[in-house]
């Protein structure tokens, strides 16, 4: 007997997910708690999916217009018109909007609990709710929750705050994955985009549906080992052997022993009353979400740089025995020594550098004078760090162009060879003739101050490994 199907009745859906009267045993409110049966939703946007204006568009036909994952057109077009009338906040996320709302509405009766991970979902999800209660064709089930929540990928590039706010590690029922499904599916659904850009709304449409379909019956199969159907009343019910998800869950129970030991026994040299108030803090933060997530945001301070040690030691008082423009003197030296250039193929800018490098060392030993007391700091002139580890941005910046034209061997300039390069120069500091000369000398509060800009170069140093592993870490 010929049958109508219904809206997306043709698409195949995922038989991992829960699905009452599908794939949930008749008593699954009783048997299973709302976190288990969570429905999950990944949301994410395809820039390569373009598609070219018809010219005559009225002469388009659609044959399955809504029937698979496609939405129907006339109610999605009345949607977006209706959204760019209204002018409210949020316009730009009404494709966004309908998308979610009607996969949260596709076989999920009596599911009061969905966890949607969106790459902005701390943006989306502000005026989520009042855009649907305000719009005319969108529509929630009842009940539901929503818990929004940024993939893993994404969530490095966004602010401290949304770490502990949306991250899926604090989200109880999320398991341990990145949510970035749809990064990988796009690879493949993108190589049919050019062709399916000069198509016809409709024909495009129906393109996309096969190859979705496609996709989903693809991983469907490779999911299962078999199939047993058995007939119940008007459908097919499979039971499902699934060595992939099997292996999984054997995999995450022996995960799961080996973290319940490490976990006890740390807890077993905590002090027990601290264990109890951290349990209620987590348990009160999975409870209401939101700013109460915030307790698993890193405590401490951030470590003073060294230009704000800079201004803090230009803002002290000064001791009986220190020196007027110490502070900037000792500045100078250190950036001098952070200054050294790097060997490149621009003999002209390399030889300027080293002859305005040489000067700034030159009166920097001048003006030190003042600050030592007789000292002598006609630094004798010895290899310091290695030039190939020295440089700055810019000047790496300015070599690009010249690297892309010269491919010669690089020889320094007559001038230089003569005598040592000013980069191999060595910048007298105090610290270079210890504590207890200087000490002797009344230099203290002089080696006092070198110390306190030195912690802020380190400061500075660790702070820019950090986001350098950071970044290593995003890209591998």
């Amino acid at each position: 007997m010929e049958q109508d199907p219904r809206d997306r009745g043709p698409a195949l859906f995922c038989p991992a997910c829960p699905q009452p009267g599908v794939n949930l045993p008749a008593d699954w409110k009783v048997c299973y708690d709302r976190d288990t049966i969570m429905r999950q939703y990944v949301i994410d946007g395809n820039f390569t999916a373009q598609h070219m204006k018809m010219n005559k568009p009225v002469l388009d036909v659609a044959l399955s217009d809504g029937k698979g994952y496609m939405v129907a057109e006339v109610p999605y077009q009345s949607h977006l018109k209706q959204s760019l009338d209204s002018k409210e906040k949020g316009e730009r996320y009404m494709n966004t909007d309908y998308s979610i709302c009607n996969a949260l509405g596709y076989h999920s009766e009596s599911i009061t609990k969905a966890l949607v991970i969106y790459d902005v979902g701390c943006q989306w999800s502000i005026n989520f709710r009042n855009r649907v209660k305000n719009s005319l064709s969108l529509l929630l089930p009842p009940a539901l929750e929503i818990v929004p929540a940024v993939g893993k990928f994404h969530l490095a590039a966004h602010k401290l705050s949304c770490f502990p706010r949306y991250s899926l590690n604090f989200i109880k029922g999320a398991g341990h994955l990145d949510r970035e499904i749809l990064e990988t599916l796009w690879a493949p659904f993108n190589k049919i985009s050019p062709t399916a850009r000069s198509m016809t709304q409709a024909h495009r449409q129906e393109v996309y549906d096969d190859h979705m379909r496609d996709s989903n019956w693809k991983k469907l199969v490779g999911m299962d080992k078999f199939f047993l159907f058995s007939w119940r009343g008007c459908k097919f019910m499979p039971n499902i052997t699934v060595p992939s998800l099997l292996k999984k869950y054997k995999n995450s129970n022996k995960c799961l022993e080996e973290m319940n030991q490490a976990y006890e026994q740390l807890t077993a040299v905590l002090d027990p009353d601290k264990v109890a108030r951290w349990e209620s803090d987590a348990l009160r933060a999975e409870a209401d979400r939101g700013e109460a997530l915030d307790i698993y945001l890193l405590k401490g301070d951030k470590s003073p740089t060294f230009q704000e040690v800079w201004l803090q030691l230009m803002k002290n008082p000064k001791s009986p025995s220190g020196n007027v423009g110490s502070v900037a003197w000792l500045a100078e030296g250190i950036s001098i020594e952070d200054s050294h250039p790097m060997s490149t193929r621009q003999e002209v800018k390399i030889s300027e550098k080293r002859q305005r490098l040489s000067s700034r060392i030159e009166k920097f030993h001048s003006n030190g004078q003042a600050f030592c007391k007789g000292l002598d700091i006609d630094g004798t002139f010895t290899p310091q760090d290695d030039p190939a580890f020295c440089g700055s941005d810019e000047e790496e910046h300015e070599d690009r162009e010249f690297w892309d034209h010269d491919e010669g061997d690089w020889e320094a300039p007559e001038e230089e060879v003569e005598g040592l390069a000013s980069e191999l120069m060595s910048i007298w500091m105090p610290s270079a003739n210890g504590a207890a000369k200087l000490t002797e000398l009344g230099l203290h509060e002089l080696l006092k101050e070198e110390r306190e800009l030195r912690i802020g170069q380190a400061n500075d140093c660790l702070d820019q490994l950090r986001t350098d592993l950071g970044n290593k870490a995003m890209l591998y």
